[in-house]
């Protein structure tokens, strides 16, 4: 009988130690700017909007209702898009799951920049970190102009 609530202990200690490291490495990837290259749908087919004239970049915020930090990414990705250039769209991925199947999105908040020919240029999931993704999208906002 000890030397089963001994193996017990260990394996419930092995499994906190995994879920802690899996916790971390979660957590120190949130937010950041993971540059991408790849060609696929158009996000600006996706978003259901078609480009301005000065649109540069569109930044697809993918939500959902229960995702607490999906607000505090719309308010500073609706404040970037007050910026030339930057264009904004929240998407509800309850009312439209197609669009995050397409996408490969497997969290809340996700965000995804497109260039204006469609190619897609970042992913950030979680709270973007403002000022890494301004750095990210500097160079595609400044060559248009």
């Amino acid at each position: 009988m000890h030397d089963v609530s001994v193996t017990g202990l260990i394996v419930v200690l092995g499994v906190l130690a995994l879920a802690s490291v899996v916790g971390l490495v979660l957590r120190f990837r949130a937010g950041r700017v993971r540059t991408t290259t790849r060609r696929g749908a158009p996000g600006w087919d996706l978003a259901g909007v078609t480009p301005e004239a000065v649109d540069r970049v569109l930044l697809l915020q993918l939500s959902s209702p229960i995702c607490t930090p999906c607000r505090q990414t719309a308010a500073q990705l609706t404040d970037l898009a007050a910026r030339p250039g930057i264009r904004h769209v929240e998407v509800d991925i309850a009312e439209r799951p197609e669009i995050a199947r397409t996408l490969d999105v497997m969290r809340t908040p996700t965000t995804v920049a497109f260039a204006r020919d469609g190619r897609e240029l970042l992913r950030v999931s979680g709270v973007p970190r403002r000022q890494e993704l301004l750095e990210a999208l500097d160079s595609e906002l400044t060559s248009a102009r």
